[in-house]
């Protein structure tokens, strides 16, 4: 990890996936933002190439060489979002740290309401979306990962998890000593600290494209925040043995008794394979669970990277 540079105020981690023609842009206005709040030599932009399919390492490359805050990482392999970010946060140097998408929905504008939050004393600021520019089922998902969340890992109610935030450095500090292979960057914060506060930003249109954010990767991400940070979903396996023997023995009453008061009943077939079917079903679902665990575990044990650089704009490094 790079050494802390007190003259640094901000830095600021993008992760980079297919953005190519949306980073000048990015740069251009995060730089205005920067000039007009007099920190124009008081940040750098971190922007982690995530080993995207389009030529955004040349775009960063030639961006590095025109701009000195801007500081280019590139990924042998894709890491996904969250591992990227973790990458950035290695090399971060400013004493505020924040992470922001690169397609523009997230304001520029916004990350001095952010810095101004965490002077007041917070170790965390969120965004809250005013206007949510995301499609209908991503809205819907967002919303269940943030029931589940509350559930899973005690966030506050009515915080909102956004990919738009940031904190103090001691709090950066604390993330990057985790070493698995999957990382959730909210898990890690909500157990790093509590003091946590959140700003209302315009949501605005994604600049081009489409998101790169799928219902697989949503739900990786969801399968990351419940086998990562918590042991409910193994407890729930638990609960849910217990009732279904409890439901067991309580059939297996209600059939013996049923048997000697009406002697005359047909065996119920249809029944029975619905019983096991059921059964069958809750069992592969907890078998599931616990395998999931499993390889989370087998994974870390044998020392899974989070992320691999191949090179970066301020010399070479090997991963």
């Amino acid at each position: 990890m790079d050494l802390k540079d007190e003259t640094l105020k901000l830095s600021i981690v993008v992760p980079v996936y297919r953005s190519a023609s949306i980073l000048p842009v990015l740069v251009q206005q995060v730089q205005e933002v920067m000039v007009n709040e007099g920190l124009s030599d008081a940040f750098e932009l971190i922007l982690v190439n995530d080993a995207g399919p389009d030529n955004s390492w040349d775009v960063i490359r030639s961006l590095a060489e025109t701009h000195k805050f801007i500081r280019g990482i590139n990924l042998r392999k894709n890491a996904g979002q969250h591992n990227a970010i973790m990458a950035g946060f290695n090399h971060v140097r400013g004493r505020i740290v924040a992470v922001m998408d690169d397609d523009l929905q997230h304001p520029p504008s916004a990350l001095i309401d952010i810095m101004r939050a965490l002077e007041e004393g917070h170790d965390v600021c969120y965004t809250k979306y005013l206007n949510r520019q995301h499609a209908g089922w991503k809205q819907a998902g967002s919303r269940f990962n943030d029931y589940v969340a509350t559930l899973l890992l005690g966030k506050p109610k009515g915080l909102y998890l956004s990919s738009f935030k940031a904190m103090r450095r001691e709090i950066v500090d604390e993330i990057i000593k985790y070493d698995g292979p999957y990382t959730y960057i909210d898990g890690l914060i909500l157990d790093v600290t509590q003091s946590i506060t959140s700003v209302d930003i315009v949501h605005q249109a994604r600049h081009e494209g489409e998101s790169n954010y799928n219902l697989r990767r949503l739900l990786s991400l969801w399968l990351k925040m419940a086998t990562s940070f918590s042991i409910l979903p193994l407890r729930f396996a638990t609960y849910m043995g217990f009732a279904l023997a409890a439901l067991s023995l309580v059939m297996v009453v209600f059939v013996v008794v049923a048997k000697f008061l009406h002697p005359e009943y047909p065996p119920g077939w249809a029944s029975l394979i619905a019983v096991i079917l059921f059964i069958g079903g809750v069992q592969t679902l907890c078998i599931g669970m616990v395998g999931e665990y499993l390889g989370r575990t087998y994974l870390k044990l044998n020392r899974r990277q989070q992320f691999i650089i191949g090179s970066t704009t301020w010399g070479r490094r090997a991963g």
